[in-house]
């Protein structure tokens, strides 16, 4: 179940979107008309990808594109005239928006659309492993901190610290982390 948010102030695109969108496994819309619309939108709700079709209403599409694609994990992909395609496209690809000419070739959006899943998987593993990465740093700030409060009030060197840290997870059947808190709420 994927879903997307579509910004278009045309019925007739919002209409093309929408169904090329459920063609291809999109089975939740929501629809804005403009960018601050689609701003407060973007404040309760996450959506797997945005779609702008320019012109928007009351927005410069390329910021509008660019703040989305900053603030939000969704995958974004801008619709503009060929006119303005490159120089729309070379301001908006550093910040990882998918520009693409209108009028639309389906084969091209089909792809855009598989791109898009494909970077939405990566980002996901990627943030997979920073959780990994935050949560084993709390875990060593915790035990670094316990064992700085061992060495200051029981005056352990630090390999005595680290030793009894260890010693006493394993006797309690706990995680290093877990005695470290002890620690720290026994002196702190």
């Amino acid at each position: 179940m994927e879903n997307a948010l579509i910004i278009s102030d045309s019925p007739k695109a919002t209409d093309f979107y929408r169904d090329f969108l459920k063609q291809n496994g999109y089975d939740e819309f929501t629809i804005a008309q403009n960018g601050e619309e689609a701003k407060r939108i973007l404040t309760s709700r996450e959506f797997a990808l945005c779609i702008i079709n320019t012109p928007v209403f009351g927005s410069h599409a390329e910021n509008l594109a660019i703040d989305i694609a900053e603030k939000n994990i969704c995958q974004v992909i801008l619709f503009v005239k060929t006119d303005f395609y490159e120089s729309i496209s070379e301001r908006v690809e550093d910040f990882g928006v998918i520009t693409l000419e209108k009028p639309i070739s389906k084969k091209l959006f089909w792809s855009a659309l598989k791109l898009t899943r494909v970077t939405a998987k990566r980002l996901e593993m990627v943030q997979n492993e920073v959780k990994k990465l935050k949560k084993k740093l709390e875990e060593q700030k915790d035990i670094s901190r316990a064992k700085c409060l061992l060495i200051e009030k029981e005056g352990l060197s630090e390999e005595e610290a680290h030793r009894h840290i260890e010693k006493n997870a394993m006797n309690q059947r706990v995680s290093r982390r877990e005695i470290a808190l002890q620690v720290i709420e026994y002196y702190g």
